[in-house]
């Protein structure tokens, strides 16, 4: 693909000698600039231009061309490169604005006031609503009647409006804390109103000046000492290690302006001596504001506490129920009274919970207590009063009922009287209950009480929630609580229901048996004598842990469903393949023209409740065919000439991206018609097979009128095209080939005119033989076929066309007629032929070769005469077909009318980019791995169908032999890969789609009918000869007439914040070759960087927007705005997209992350999706509108369509049913468009605090809910995402989720938003974000407790003493057997399948379901369990979080075992080795694994859960069971493991160096963090206590001496490891000798003890291995329990015994975890099976035969084959064999 800048017809004028502009030549009004021919450019600068009177600032001589912008500039001390990003922001912004006004204003050479007024009124309303929420009088002195509004108004306002943007600009870091930017402007527009009031200054006597003022001063003395403060503050974090209780983050920072002792201790101008600003003296600093974050899992239950409520007093309920009649209703068991007495206990339940949930909120909030928010401190004590006092009153409430009853007896009247009075009281302690209810019934008066700042309500409110500025006035509107009430009560009771009658109620009786069981037989010492009450809390400890969790099962069912229904409502899936489209593209044009095309419409009846309703009206006809309401186009009509100028562009895009060939688009495209056909020349592919249908219908009908006939063949529109077009083509074609003048050209014209006649007077069938068609038939393809040859034979045509000519004469006309008869007629030449040839032999002159036009559109009636197929494979490419469809589809479901460009709201694209790939070198493309493949072949074998479309291209655009594509044709190949990876190259091309599609958009709504029917004909078709096709270039935009560049500059800017631009270019690094190549290609791309300068006092940063100025044909610099210090201080990601922030424009900015792609089908829809901001959703308009995505990456590997099914359920139906019916949904990340002007007030698109902000995204989506905004989800547009495609990527980047998730549940954001959201609307946000992991976690948790309790029942004895009672291993067997339902992927794969079949089918569902499951993506999901549920764990209790970049690449290289060890021991191997060698020890030891069929039912979802933990990381990873590469790794992990390094070795090659490094999360946790793990690491030593007890050794001992004595046995085997150890240390490398001497002494006295021991106690052989079980964990657990104790225990002699014994257990678990890998290995064929699952079946052949140039590939049988690898290695020859018959 060849990429030249295409030179628009208006080019922009020489700047050269002028200072460089951003969009638009703000300083030169008269440049020849497309953009200012706009009146609406011209009034916003005139407006900015009226300073009129105002004061001149004293500081600086006056210029006659400053504005108000430079006004404020000189009086405030703002940057001159500030004021000048922001005068274009401004004048942007206000002219769109003006564009849009409807109805047009009267003067448009003026700026109208109620663009200015709008606009004020949105960038301030938050301002505006701080100063009510902190009860000051707003600064804004503007009335807001419009009656009162002047000239001065107007000028006050943009006064207001330039300031706020001035500080928001110069903001930097400040930009994430948006009440300090509310604080500042509110200082600031009070001085501003000072000196355009005149006020005098009573100190000096003279006019006001500002506090602040002179060069850089705002950013030197107001931004700086704050940035500061921040920047302390996150070096108090010790890079995010330190408690997050320890420091301030940006929320504290900006919470403190949340009260107004920000106005007494700041003050203005800002004084730095205040405490806000200390960070070192404990005493004296401003602590946390608002929240404290405190690591603890406890902080669920605090956040949540309406929900764990509700399901522990359910549970105890179900309980009290069951246990009473287990084998009865639970309706009938209430009728017993002592039943209905029991339930009220839940009352004294439900108040020690709030006891529990206020001793919470004191002990993790106590730090917010000082002397100005002692009342904070009141509350708390005073709440833990409280409910302390309600657990008394229903405690002894409660004990009086059942005195009462014990004194009389039975349920007497005074019984019962006390179980009033206990009603009566639980009534008074549920009122705030019952008036949360009623409120929720009544949304509208609880957001009113919220949202007015009365003290009143404060008052009434205090003792419920504190005052914050956020989280008020949340409630949604009545029908949208109706219908998420709706989904969740059938959700809650199918959920008590199952859990009642399926898990609770089977639990009784085996409970109440081992409760009674008094002769258990224990088989070790029992310390707690024979109750049995711990087995009953082990047995039903699995079942609450999943009754815990199942509601989320419910969820994902019931969602799954709901979002079908959602989806079916929105008309998804209705054309799925080529076929359905076929039926629908009919009304294709209809439905374009109604969608994409403007509407002229009057004002008064737009939006009207009439005009919804002829939309849909309209909607439907079109959808369905009612009454048939789209217009049969001809073609003569403009609508179809735009139809078929938008499509074609389509497919030329299409063709540009190579996923269709040169053949395809022939048979996609609508030609245009330069050959006079009267009817739409539809694509090929729709018309193939309908000529021969209609000549068969005529050879079957021969005798029937015209009528008839013709009424036949017109049922079908395309038949009935078909047929017009060929003889209207055969017509034209003749007239053409044959000489004008000739005799022979005069008979042509007179046999169409008597054609022509007869089918007018309805006689072609009286006139003509059907029976001849079939013949002519025959002779047209034979003449067309010699047309389109390369080298064409005029002789050969010659004859063809004789022939053709005697058989129309002879067998066509009915009426035979006589020689003379035909010359009469003009039938047969009347004069002797020239040269007394034949008939046409001189008389047939072809077009020139170069006519393109001429041999496409014969080309096309070659494809239309002789196309027997159906063509529904066409276009051969998927995602070709796929974006058609989806296209297509989406034309017909509902999205808003789209405006004109230039009324459309404009909008930015973000994408922040560090240092991935740009576009891929020929180096990396090249390079060949172990395995002998490269990138490119990956490529060319994944994409083999684009691969020959590429070929096709360059051969096409000049290409010989294909070894150019190594030299002149290099970019062109390095692209065609980047736009196949997840590129920076991708992005961008993607992105700039928008940009393309606007041009054409806003010259298609200008132009008029005659610019289009004369631009069409002018257009060169893509041909051999043609013109090359390039990104920057189409059809269409030969057609432009100049302002279309100037109109989608106005609308459209694409930023890309390259952090570190600055410093590759000063490094000559090949990234900023690429990225200003870039740039050179697209020139709506704006690129922003920091930039770092040294000065002699350290060092300077900027932010930095730079473009390619294509007149100077150079990078020019835009605009630089000076940082108060460094960018990162918190999250990298946020930061850089922030200080990029400013250099967007427009009313909306879309975010793309560096890994998406887009497509210009899909941005012609971005004006229509933008319109959205103008509906309601409820009872709010959006601030987010979220897009729908499409995973590209799927087809890269097994592992990764695994990914992109998961995920694509995920941003498809899982965001549906967020946005409608629950209103939760949030933003998840890329590519939600969000409200640009409300975000960028609000603290932005994103938080950046450090480690709590590590997800960042979803926090703008929290921070949107809780300031009151709307999020909505539109599936008529999707966007292009990558996903990772590598185990280990996907393992990294789920860490990142669950770790990022772990931090989310401390976070003042998930507090908030669990107390403020009404019940359901909560139980939404809880399931579908921390609640997910949480439950994810659960799920492991649930096996792990499962195998516990059954090891402990089986150790002791009380399993073996009740083996007999079936109840318990089948009420297990049931719970267990949900768990494993769950764990192969519930979650993920019941979404996928409601999803795969709304979209493509049923039958498409259930076969990709089963295709990924003999691809074993059960073992991948229960993988990615384990991998969510370690990081999310851990991170809640130790923290340890941090961003883990991915890398994105192509997975193709072999991953090393020792790799593999380092990233999963930890979270997956030692886990999966725990649960085996419980599993193992269970299997020996229990009375119930003795019938097989009970022990595989019982722990068959463990194993599995254990070989996935295992096996996945070889399972997926590329050669992970070539034997070979086995054999390697184990050397390779030996090496890993005994590389001592030094100080700086890396993990990767030391395995002390990881080991430290795995546990830096204990280094850095809390103390209670250290406890909890030190008792979890107490479990291991059961396994010693259990064991001992059944050795031989022990003789049947129940004595507590066995288990003291059996530490002897620790005891030995660490000092004689210690000797062997001190040994080697010491003897091993100079005196060898003495170390095998101390080996043989050990090894003659381990002898010597085992004879001794043989011969006087009862000790057994097998006793050795046994204790194995019994000791191995003891010595792990103290392992673990030492790395707590770490800085204790590391100045000591011990630590290096520690680190030894560590070493020698990750040897042992690394070989127990290559046992099987091994095995595998060795097994003939498997490594071929296993390429198979993991890549396609090209790409794996292709792996097997890229190894070696001497494998050898046959097959044999009808299905067999063997595989022959000769393999010459250095060490070894393998020959692999496969036979299968």
């Amino acid at each position: 693909m060849t990429h030249r800048q295409r030179t628009p017809p208006s080019p922009e004028p020489d700047l050269s000698d002028e200072s460089p502009y951003n969009i638009i030549p703000i300083h030169n009004l008269l440049a020849d600039h497309p953009s200012l021919r706009f009146p609406e450019v011209r009034a916003a600068t005139a407006a900015l231009r009226a300073v009129g009177d105002l004061r001149r600032p004293p500081f600086i001589p006056w210029q006659p061309h400053y504005d108000l912008l430079d006004w404020l500039g000189a009086f405030f001390g703002f940057q001159s490169d500030n004021v000048s990003n922001q005068r274009e922001h401004l004048v942007l912004h206000l002219a769109n604005a003006q564009m849009r006004l409807q109805p047009p204003p009267d003067n448009i050479d003026t700026l109208d006031p109620s663009v200015l007024r709008r606009f004020r009124r949105k960038l301030l309303s938050n301002y505006t609503h701080w100063c009510s929420f902190l009860g000051r009088k707003s600064n804004i002195w503007i009335s807001d009647s419009r009656r009162q509004f002047s000239a001065s108004d107007h000028r006050r306002e943009l006064l207001y409006v330039s300031l706020y943007l001035l500080i928001w600009g110069e903001s930097a870091n400040l930009r994430f804390i948006p009440e300090c930017i509310c604080y500042i402007f509110h200082h600031m527009a009070e001085e501003l109103n000072k000196i355009l009031e005149d006020y005098i200054d009573e100190n000096t006597g003279r006019p006001v000046l500002p506090s602040i003022s002179g060069e850089n001063a705002f950013l030197n003395r107001v931004v700086k000492p704050i940035y500061d403060t921040v920047k302390a503050e996150v070096a108090n974090s010790k890079n995010g290690t330190a408690p997050h209780s320890d420091w301030r983050n940006y929320d504290d920072i900006n919470e403190y302006f949340w009260s107004r002792r920000c106005f007494e201790k700041l003050k203005w101008p800002i004084d730095i001596g205040s405490n806000f600003f200390a960070t070192t003296s404990k005493g004296k600093r401003v602590g946390k504001t608002g929240f404290v974050e405190q690591r603890s899992f406890l902080n669920l239950f605090r956040s949540f506490d309406k929900l764990w409520t509700m399901l522990f007093l359910f549970l105890q309920a179900a309980i009290i129920v069951s246990w009473r009649d287990p084998d009865h209703t639970p309706w009938r068991a209430l009728k017993n009274k002592d039943a209905q007495a029991k339930v009220l206990s839940v009352f004294i339940t439900w108040s020690c919970l709030r006891f529990v949930k206020a001793l919470l909120d004191a002990v993790m909030q106590y730090k917010l207590v000082s002397r100005e928010t002692y009342w904070l401190g009141v509350r708390m004590v005073l709440k833990i009063i409280t409910s302390v006092i309600w657990i008394i009153i229903f405690v002894v409430f409660y004990t009086r009922i059942w005195n009462q009853k014990k004194d009389d007896g039975r349920w007497s009247g005074a019984a019962n009287k006390r179980v009033v009075t206990f009603l009566e009281v639980a009534l008074v302690f549920i009122l705030p209950e019952i008036l949360a209810l009623l409120l929720f019934i009544l949304p509208w008066v609880r957001n009113f009480i919220e949202n007015t700042n009365w003290r009143i309500f404060y008052l009434i409110t205090w003792w419920f929630q504190s005052r914050t500025f956020v989280g008020r006035g949340l409630r949604e509107g009545l029908v949208d609580n109706i219908k998420y009430s709706l989904f969740w009560i059938i959700v809650l009771a199918t959920k008590f229901c199952f859990s009642y009658f399926l898990q609770i109620k089977p639990m009784i009786k085996p409970t109440k048996d081992l409760l009674d069981l008094t002769d258990v037989t224990y088989e070790w010492h029992q310390f707690f004598g024979n109750s049995n009450r711990f087995a009953v809390g082990l047995l039903w400890l699995p079942v609450v842990l999943i009754y815990l969790m199942d509601t989320q099962i419910w969820y994902s069912i019931y969602s799954s469903f709901v979002g079908a229904a959602v989806g079916l409502f929105s008309h998804l899936g209705e054309i799925r393949n080529v076929q359905q489209l076929r039926l629908r593209f009919q009304f294709f044009a209809s439905a374009m023209q109604f969608n994409l095309m403007p509407e002229e419409q009057l004002l008064n009846t737009r939006g009207t409740f009439r005009s919804k309703f002829k939309d849909i009206l309209y909607r439907l006809k079109l959808r369905y065919g009612l009454g048939r309401p789209f217009k049969k186009l001809e073609s003569n009509q403009i609508e179809a000439h735009k139809f078929a100028l938008i499509w074609n562009e389509i497919i030329l895009t299409f063709r540009e991206e190579d996923i269709v060939s040169d053949l395809e688009v022939e048979l996609l495209e609508l030609p245009q018609n330069t050959w006079n056909i009267r009817v739409v020349q539809w694509p090929c592919l729709l018309l193939c097979n309908e000529l021969l249908l209609a000549l068969s219908q005529a050879k079957e009908l021969v005798d029937a009128p015209d009528r008839w006939l013709w009424k036949k063949i017109g049922k079908n529109e395309y038949r009935r095209c078909s047929v017009i077009e060929t003889y209207d083509s055969i017509r034209h074609l003749l007239l053409t080939i044959v000489q004008y003048n000739t005799q022979e050209h005069s008979i042509l014209t007179t046999l169409f005119q008597e054609i022509d006649n007869s089918i007018n007077i309805e006689k072609f069938t009286k006139t003509f033989n059907m029976y001849a068609l079939p013949t002519i038939h025959t002779k047209l393809i034979t003449l067309v076929d010699l047309l389109i040859k390369s080298n064409k034979d005029v002789n050969k045509i010659v004859n063809t066309l004789q022939s053709l000519y005697e058989v129309v004469i002879r067998d066509f006309f009915k009426e035979k007629r006589s020689m003379n008869e035909l010359k009469e007629d003009g039938l047969a030449p009347h004069r002797p032929l020239s040269g007394a040839g034949l008939l046409f032999e001189n008389a047939v002159s072809l077009p020139d070769p170069k006519n393109e036009s001429f041999y496409r559109q014969t080309r096309r009636l070659h494809t239309i005469l002789t196309s027997r197929d159906s063509m529904n494979n066409i276009p051969v490419n998927l995602e070709a077909r796929r974006r058609i469809a989806f296209f297509s589809n989406s034309l017909f479901m509902n999205m808003p009318h789209a405006p004109q460009v230039e009324k459309m709201m404009a909008f930015s694209v973000l994408t922040p980019y560090y240092n991935e790939e740009v576009v891929y070198n020929k180096e990396q493309l090249r390079t060949e791995n172990e395995d002998g493949v490269s990138t490119l072949y990956y490529l060319q074998t994944i994409y083999a169908d684009e691969w020959v479309n590429f070929l096709q291209r360059m051969r096409r655009e000049g290409m010989l032999t294909e070894d150019e594509l190594w030299t002149k044709k290099l970019r062109d190949l390095r692209l065609w890969a980047s736009y196949r990876g997840q590129t920076l190259a991708r992005t961008v091309r993607g992105m700039m789609y928008y940009y393309r599609a606007l041009k054409m958009l806003a010259f298609l709504d200008s132009a008029s009918e005659m610019d289009i029917r004369e631009g069409a004909k002018e257009l060169i078709p893509m041909g051999g000869s043609a013109r090359d096709l390039t990104r920057a270039d189409s059809r269409v935009s030969m057609m432009f007439k100049g302002h279309e560049y100037g109109t989608a500059l106005m609308k459209y800017t694409y930023v890309v914040a390259c952090q570190i631009y600055g410093t590759q270019k000063a490094k000559k690094d090949p990234h900023a070759d690429e990225i200003l190549y870039l740039m050179k290609e697209h020139e709506a791309l704006r690129v922003a960087y920091v930039d770092e300068v040294a000065t002699p006092g350290g060092t300077d940063y900027f932010s930095v927007l730079v473009k390619f100025d294509q007149t100077l044909g150079k990078e020019v610099e835009v605009y630089r705005v000076k940082l108060p210090g460094p960018l990162k201080l918190g999250e990298g990601k946020p930061e850089n997209q922030n200080h990029a922030l400013i250099f967007t424009r427009g009313d909306a900015v879309q975010t793309i992350d560096m890994n998406q792609d887009n497509y210009f089908e899909e941005a012609l829809k971005m004006r229509n999706l933008l319109e959205e901001y103008k509906q309601k959703y409820g009872i709010r308009k959006p601030n987010i509108l979220g897009v729908r995505e499409n995973i590209f990456t799927g087809s890269v590997s097994s592992l990764a369509w695994f990914m992109s099914a998961q995920e694509t359920s995920f941003v498809t139906l899982g965001q549906r049913v967020l946005a409608n019916p629950l209103k939760i949904r949030l933003h998840y990340g890329h590519p939600d468009v969000f409200d640009r002007f409300w975000f960028m007030t609000r603290g932005g698109i994103s938080k950046a605090s450090r480690l709590i902000n590590l997800s960042e995204d979803i926090f703008a989506g929290f921070n949107c809910t809780l300031r009151g905004g709307n999020v909505t989800h539109h599936e008529y547009i999707q966007v292009g995402k990558g996903r990772d495609v590598g185990l280990n990527q996907v393992s990294m980047f789920e860490a990142k989720v669950a770790s990022g998730n772990g931090e989310q549940v401390l976070s003042r954001d998930v507090y908030r938003l669990g107390q403020r959201l009404d019940f359901f609307r909560m139980l939404s946000f809880f399931y579908t974000t921390v609640g997910f992991f949480f439950n994810t976690m659960m799920i492991s948790l649930t096996v792990y407790a499962f195998l516990w309790g059954r090891l402990y029942l089986a150790l002791s004895g009380v399993e073996n003493s009740v083996s007999e009672n079936a109840n318990t291993n089948n009420a297990l067997g049931t719970i267990l057997n949900q768990q494993f339902i769950v764990q192969l992927g519930l979650f993920t794969a019941l979404p996928m399948i409601v999803e795969n079949t709304l979209e493509h089918g049923f039958l498409a569902a259930i076969w990709d379901f089963i295709t990924m499951q003999l691809q074993l993506s059960s073992v991948f999901y229960t993988f990615s369990l384990g991998t969510r549920s370690h990081y999310f764990g851990r991170t809640i209790l130790h923290g340890g979080a941090k961003y883990r970049a991915t890398g994105r690449g192509f997975v193709v290289q072999h991953k090393s075992f020792a790799e593999n060890y380092r990233l999963y021991a930890r979270s997956h191997f030692i886990k999966a080795i725990e649960l085996g060698l419980i599993l193992t020890v269970y299997a020996a030891y229990s009375p119930v694994a003795k019938g097989t069929f009970t022990y595989i039912a019982l722990t068959i979802s463990s194993w599995f859960l254990v070989v996935s933990w295992i096996m996945a990381p070889f399972v997926f990873n590329p050669s992970g069971f070539d034997w070979l590469k086995t054999v390697y790794d184990f050397d390779d992990f030996m090496n890993w493991i005994w590389f001592k390094g030094g100080v700086f070795a890396k993990p990767e090659e030391s395995w002390e160096r990881w080991w430290y490094e795995e546990q830096d999360h204990l280094r850095t946790t809390g103390l209670l963090g250290k406890i909890f793990e030190i008792i979890l690491d107490l479990r291991f030593f059961f396994f010693q206590y259990g064991i001992v007890y059944q050795l031989g050794i022990a003789a049947g001992s129940k004595s507590v001496a066995v288990y003291i004595l059996s530490w002897i046995y620790i005891i030995v085997a660490l000092a004689i490891y210690s000797a062997i150890v001190y040994a080697r240390d010491k003897y091993s490398a100079k005196e060898h000798i003495y170390y095998r001497l101390v080996q043989f002494l050990v090894i003659v006295i381990g002898i010597l003890i085992i004879i001794a021991l043989l011969e006087f106690t009862s000790f057994r052989f097998l006793d050795i291995l046994t204790s194995l079980l019994a000791f191995v964990p003891t010595g792990w657990g103290f392992l673990l329990i030492a790395q707590v104790f770490r800085p204790i225990l590391e100045k000591s002699f011990i630590w290096a015994t520690v680190v030894s014994v560590a070493r020698t257990y990750d040897t042992m678990f690394g070989v127990v975890v290559l046992m099987p890998v091994a095995a595998l290995s060795w097994l003939p064929g498997l490594q071929s099976m296993q390429t198979r699952i993991l890549f396609n079946e090209a790409f794996s052949r292709g792996l097997l035969l890229g190894r070696n140039p001497k494998v050898e590939v046959s097959f044999e049988g009808l299905f067999g084959w063997i595989y022959e690898l000769r393999v010459c290695r250095s060490r070894a020859e393998v020959c692999l064999m496969w036979g299968m018959i």
